[in-house]
């Protein structure tokens, strides 16, 4: 009697699923910077103390991506998104709960590492279970999950902060339950069958073609080093400006424009409804060869949104036309291309290892630029927003450069089954999708 295989997941449970980490990532932020204020009061804290632990939240994801990325490579897919969901799972327990800094600050670590290493991990297992007629498709909605997770948690932040560390328990209580049942959906996904077959191959000391190219020297080789160093240097770039619009939006409008907290508030509200269908008509062109002139006009609009303001000053109306700005190329020149080209760019065995680092250096960067924003502030909103002007230019230039020629490159392609005569009758399985 024959036994079936067992039938694998449906690319769109995968997705949702494993999406879900871009919806915890961004929650964990919001909620973080929201909780940080509450905690000031009710633990005393100073401000070398506010500044550690919000630092040490950035930071983590930074650390985690680099060594998630390398075990989901080593080590496969589901052990580690496992691993990190229950790692998100205790940290939110502990902030939850916190008595002292010293159990906030182990929280906010152990958050930043978890949620960092599951990032990388979970996009090649949504990429590794998709076709590729659905690859970017799903890429994408998981930048509709992150914008989820950050305006959930802004809703439920803003209704429940007023009630101090009740309210700092509801928030990541909130957050704690969804990552509880994100981890018992994971428990329904299996392997990567990509993963599998690159392992296999390896382990029977087959060289198949590229796609089992396993150490981290080999992104700095042809032909994954043009890749992978304009994907870092067009990421980490771009997320200078998206992250000081969503760090310092706030601060500048009411420093340098004369507008009152309450109305700097509600000035990005607006924008929601353009930023959502931005993410919805990237899903719909992300498989499809229109997406490179999609990012060309994607990455005109994030240049243009810090020059805006460098060159006309802060008010309402230019911080609005910058952010609407914003909104497009964020949707067409930034995170969400970046995720379809890494997962297209890089074999099985690097896939996570390329993206852990990619968003580790963009982390680490936007941590260090925003300590010395204040100061850049200080010499002129001008001055500041001219630099971010210049990095977007630079970053979407070099991307531009290079995926001009590789934007139909798929590594998802390449892989062939290995023909060693050695490995003959054997049922080990052959890398790429059926589409």
């Amino acid at each position: 009697m024959s036994s079936s295989s067992p039938r694998p997941p449906r690319p769109w449970w995968v997705g949702i699923v494993s999406g879900m980490a871009s919806y915890i990532d961004a929650a964990a932020i919001v909620s973080f910077g929201i909780a940080i204020i509450v905690f000031q009061s009710a633990l005393e804290l100073n401000e070398l103390q506010v500044g550690l632990a919000s630092g040490a939240l950035t930071f983590g994801v930074a650390v985690g991506a680099i060594f998630g990325g390398g075990l989901g490579d080593r080590f496969g897919r589901r052990p580690v998104f496992t691993v990190t969901m229950v790692m998100i799972i205790v940290a939110l327990v502990a902030l939850m709960v916190a008595p002292s800094f010293a159990v906030l600050l182990a929280g906010a670590v152990l958050l930043g590492l978890g949620t960092g290493a599951d990032l990388p991990v979970s996009l090649s297992t949504i990429s590794e279970a998709a076709t590729d007629k659905n690859r970017g498709r799903l890429l994408g909605f998981s930048n509709l999950l992150w914008l989820a997770g950050a305006v959930a948690a802004s809703l439920l932040g803003s209704a429940v902060a007023a009630q101090g560390m009740t309210g700092v328990r509801i928030i990541f209580g909130h957050l704690a339950v969804v990552a509880l049942l994100v981890l018992l959906g994971r428990l329904t996904i299996p392997e990567s069958e990509d993963w599998k077959a690159a392992r296999a191959r390896r382990s029977h000391g087959v060289a198949a073609a590229s796609t089992d190219r396993t150490r981290v020297r080999e992104l700095l080789r042809t032909p994954y080093a043009a890749p992978f160093m304009a994907l870092t240097g067009f990421y980490t770039l771009t997320n200078l400006i998206a992250n000081t619009t969503g760090q310092y939006g706030n601060y500048v409008l009411v420093n340098y424009g004369g507008v009152s907290l309450q109305t700097a508030a509600l000035v990005g509200l607006p924008v929601l409804p353009i930023s959502i269908f931005g993410c919805l008509w990237f899903m719909r062109i992300a498989d499809k060869p229109v997406r490179f002139r999609y990012f060309t006009i994607g990455a005109v609009f994030q240049v243009l949104s810090p020059l805006a303001i460098a060159i006309f000053g802060v008010n309402v109306v230019t911080y609005l036309v910058s952010i609407v700005f914003t909104a497009v190329g964020t949707a067409f020149a930034f995170e969400g291309i970046m995720k379809v080209w890494a997962q297209r760019s890089f074999p099985t065995l690097l896939r996570t290892t390329a993206q852990g680092l990619i968003i580790a250096v963009a982390r680490f960067a936007a941590a260090l630029v925003a300590g010395v924003t204040p100061v850049l502030l200080a010499a002129g909103p001008s001055v500041l927003y001219g630099i971010l002007a210049a990095l977007g230019l630079a970053g979407c230039g070099w991307a531009w450069l290079v995926f001009r020629t590789r934007d139909a490159h798929d590594e998802f392609g390449s892989g062939t089954a290995p023909q060693d005569p050695t490995l003959a009758g054997t049922d080990l399985p052959a890398s790429g999708h059926a589409t």
